[in-house]
């Protein structure tokens, strides 16, 4: 049986600043989608990381459904005006247009979504960032889906060792989803090459090779493409199927122990070390940590389980004492060399006017000369 898993992401409002939703939007929006939903969704969970609020979807339309984009239009819209009404920090802040025009992509939410074949057993993943861009997934999925030195089943399980195909995105090119397919292990080097550069180049998605299946989605909006200007942080989602062709769970979770930097923080201009944190985590200390949660499912029939916490586990508060100390050491760096960003992630902020203010104030060396005389 096909069914279609969608998750669509927005920060429409906060509590004290860039801290968490309010109970009463996140019950605005669990009406709305529980509401509005009954007609064609098979089922739906509703939680939060940070200020972004989540909703995860099934149904039987297909990827792109107007149906299910409008619904989650509708719920953020409804949950929007809860912040407006009780005063919360960036009402709507990540819905950069002004009306629905049949889907959410290139509107400001963060999209992710796959359809699939059921399996007898269906196990998923849902992480969720925030205070970080898309490229934060590049290094965890290059890792789970190319690396045997992480992921043991490319060498020890026979379709997981035929290996994956990577579908990589320039999230730079504005003019239209300009995308490359490489795959591993030939052209692993050449995946690596392109993905080390996080802020530009993003993995979309992946798939099986042994079987076509699709592995990996990931949200690749970037929201200053959309909105000409810094508007927050792009806070992706990602969908991972596991086990069987797929690399195990494990496998997919192991790459967040390393807490590897990130762009974020506070006005989403810094690096910091992405955290893995338990479900319903907001954010704290310099407008941040970049954080990452991950809830497990399983799904028959569309319908989910309830979610395994995958980062609520005794394990995991060793590996964000640890992630904590390299986030806490780089910021006492503050704004010198890669403590933030580079100046073509800066482009939409405040600094590109300081410096065009500097320009007429430079002198090259002749000047310089005349000017002494």
């Amino acid at each position: 049986m096909n069914v279609t898993l969608s998750v669509i992401k927005a920060d429409i409002g906060s509590v004290g600043g860039h801290i968490r939703p309010s109970a009463k939007l996140l019950e605005a929006v669990r009406e709305t989608v529980s509401e509005g939903g009954k007609r064609f969704l098979i089922d739906a969970y509703i939680g939060f990381t940070g200020d972004d609020v989540a909703i995860l979807m099934s149904h039987r339309g297909r990827v792109g459904d107007a149906r299910v984009h409008k619904l989650a239009w509708d719920a953020f819209l409804a949950g929007t005006e809860v912040a407006k009404a009780q005063g919360l920090y960036g009402a709507g802040q990540d819905l950069l247009k002004d009306s629905f025009s049949g889907n959410v992509k290139g509107m400001g939410p963060a999209v992710a979504e796959m359809e699939v074949e059921e399996r007898p057993n269906e196990p998923f993943l849902l992480f969720a960032a925030d205070k970080t861009d898309p490229g934060a997934y590049n290094l965890p999925c290059y890792l789970a889906f190319a690396d045997p030195m992480v992921s043991s089943g490319l060498i020890l399980s026979p379709k997981v060792g035929k290996g994956f195909t990577f579908r990589i995105m320039d999230v730079a090119h504005t003019e239209g989803d300009r995308v490359i397919d490489l795959s591993a292990p030939e052209d692993l080097y050449d995946i690596a090459a392109l993905l080390r550069d996080q802020e530009r180049f993003v993995v979309e998605s992946i798939r099986s090779r042994a079987t076509g299946e699709i592995a990996v989605s990931v949200s690749t909006t970037r929201l200053h493409n959309i909105a000409g200007k810094y508007t927050g942080k792009d806070d992706p989602v990602m969908l991972v199927r596991t086990q069987g062709n797929f690399p195990a769970t494990g496998e997919v979770l192991a790459p967040f122990t390393i807490g590897h930097f990130v762009a974020g923080f506070m006005r989403g201009s810094h690096h910091g070390a992405l955290m893995p944190v338990p479900r319903n985590t907001g954010t704290s200390f310099f407008d941040g940590p970049p954080i990452v949660s991950c809830l497990a499912f399983s799904v028959k029939n569309g319908k989910f389980t309830e979610p395994a916490d995958a980062f609520d586990h005794p394990y995991w508060e060793y590996v964000r004492t640890r992630v904590s100390a390299k986030s806490e050491e780089l910021r006492r760096q503050g704004f010198f060399g890669p403590a933030m960003l580079p100046y073509s992630e800066l482009e939409y902020g405040g600094i590109v006017d300081r410096l065009k203010g500097m320009e007429s104030r430079f002198r090259t060396g002749k000047e310089k000369e005349t000017a002494g005389a």
